[in-house]
């Protein structure tokens, strides 16, 4: 069984990419910053490919899907947000955000959706937020790139479920979590923040088990 991991170099990525892992997945690794990758691989004890790639490219996204195949399990986990006023923040770091948000998503899901339903078996896992739900001043790109995740997926889940299709597809859903991407965005929440660590356990316990909104809760936290 291998699994196709983007955004594994940090975060919520890299400890997905472990856990998965743990569980005898060989790993497929993605994200430009090739050292980190590297670093991952080394402690990993399961098969590990390193693609080091730039998806905010669709050349990239294309390029990764023939490089890697036979995938059983993608998660589409690649994000970045930038905080501050829609009329004030910089108009390429936005477009950096949409073609990673949700281009690189879209693309990836339809490959590989499709390979999947040809086999009827696979699983994706798209990383959303809480942000998806509800409108997000002064971080009106992230907020609105997430609501396309969530609606991206949720019509996904009802086309499987008419078809009765073994393919499953997860939506994972988190508030603040403590990663480099709050450095990256520029933002500093107030409420209580998740581990990366628990956020990962808890998706893929979740994703395992064909659950679709998983939602994982500060009061749920053990790590």
């Amino acid at each position: 069984m291998k699994a196709l991991v983007t955004g594994a170099s940090s975060g919520i990525g890299r400890d997905i990419s472990r856990e998965l892992s743990k569980r005898g997945y060989d790993l497929v690794i993605v994200a430009r910053n090739l050292e980190k990758l590297q670093q991952l691989k080394a402690e990993l004890k399961t098969n590990v490919e390193i693609i080091s790639m730039d998806l905010t490219s669709e050349k990239n996204c294309k390029e990764l899907y023939e490089k890697a195949k036979d995938i059983d399990i993608l998660v589409n986990n690649a994000g970045l947000g930038e905080f501050g006023k829609f009329t004030e923040t910089d108009l390429d770091k936005e477009l950096t955000i949409i073609n990673t948000n949700i281009t690189a998503l879209h693309i990836l899901t339809k490959l590989y959706l499709k390979d999947m339903t040809k086999r009827n078996e696979g699983r994706i896992l798209n990383v959303a937020s809480i942000a998806g739900f509800m409108p997000g001043p002064l971080m009106a790109t992230y907020y609105a790139s997430k609501a396309y995740v969530v609606r991206l997926s949720e019509a996904i889940r009802e086309e499987l479920n008419k078809q009765n299709s073994n393919v499953k597809i997860s939506l994972l859903c988190p508030g603040p979590v403590k990663t480099n991407f709050n450095n990256v965005a520029n933002v500093k929440f107030e409420i209580n923040s998740l581990t990366s660590e628990y956020v990962a356990k808890y998706a893929v316990d979740k994703m395992l088990k064909n659950k679709f909104y998983i939602v994982p809760r500060n009061y749920d936290q053990t790590c």
